[in-house]
């Protein structure tokens, strides 16, 4: 947590990069203070060839920034219900990105458990993505903000790594296309690990990346 992360350092493919955010903190600031979390589940996008992507299609208004430069906020709308964060990576051009899916609150503790009293533990408070979301107070006002810049509401901080050995791999969660492909990455043993469910026919909550 001493500094933050440079853009070039996030100028990664997405499956890189995914491996790269956990044990980094992402904190973000709010007018009732700032919490930090550790990042120990996220899943990768990648872009033309990945079906599962927002930015599979094309470049619409809603995904521009999956284009880049890297270490930009993704936030985007589900269902009229949740917010969905993503940190873009790679070479400008190439889009892509990294869902953040869960994380442990390493600062601001007692805010967080403030803003979801009914939690059952910490290793709930800020399990899945819109979860995070809510916990760290993102929505779509942080879409576009510049995770790499130390004035900005939400900054991306350079933690530290977790060995190889605790990394852990496995399909993507609930989406509807790409259902086995492994690139949700999480920190074996972490209780903030959300729970696997697997996408198809059903309604999803389509991730981006």
């Amino acid at each position: 947590m001493d500094r933050l992360f440079r853009r070039e350092e996030l100028a990664l493919d997405p499956v890189e990069l995914g491996h790269l955010l956990l044990g980094a903190v992402l904190e973000a600031d709010a007018p009732d203070g700032t919490v930090g979390v550790r990042l120990v589940e996220v899943e990768a996008y990648r872009g033309f060839d990945d079906p599962a992507s927002h930015s599979f299609r094309g470049k619409t208004p809603r995904n521009a920034l999956m284009w880049g430069p890297a270490g930009y906020l993704y936030v985007y709308f589900v269902y009229g219900m949740h917010f969905c964060a993503n940190v873009i990576s790679g070479e400008e051009d190439e889009p892509g990105g990294v869902l953040l899916r869960a994380g442990e609150v390493v600062q601001g503790v007692d805010l967080v458990r403030a803003r979801r009293p009914n939690a059952r533990g910490n290793g709930d408070i800020a399990k899945g993505p819109a979860i995070l979301t809510s916990v760290l107070r993102v929505d779509l006002t942080q879409n576009g903000v510049d995770l790499t810049d130390p004035s900005s509401p939400v900054r991306l901080r350079v933690g530290e790594r977790v060995p190889p050995e605790r990394i852990r791999s496995g399909p993507r969660v609930g989406v509807a296309t790409g259902i086995d492909t492994p690139w949700r990455f999480w920190v074996d043993g972490s209780p903030a690990v959300s729970t696997y469910r697997r996408g198809g026919k059903r309604r999803q909550v389509r991730p981006a990346g």
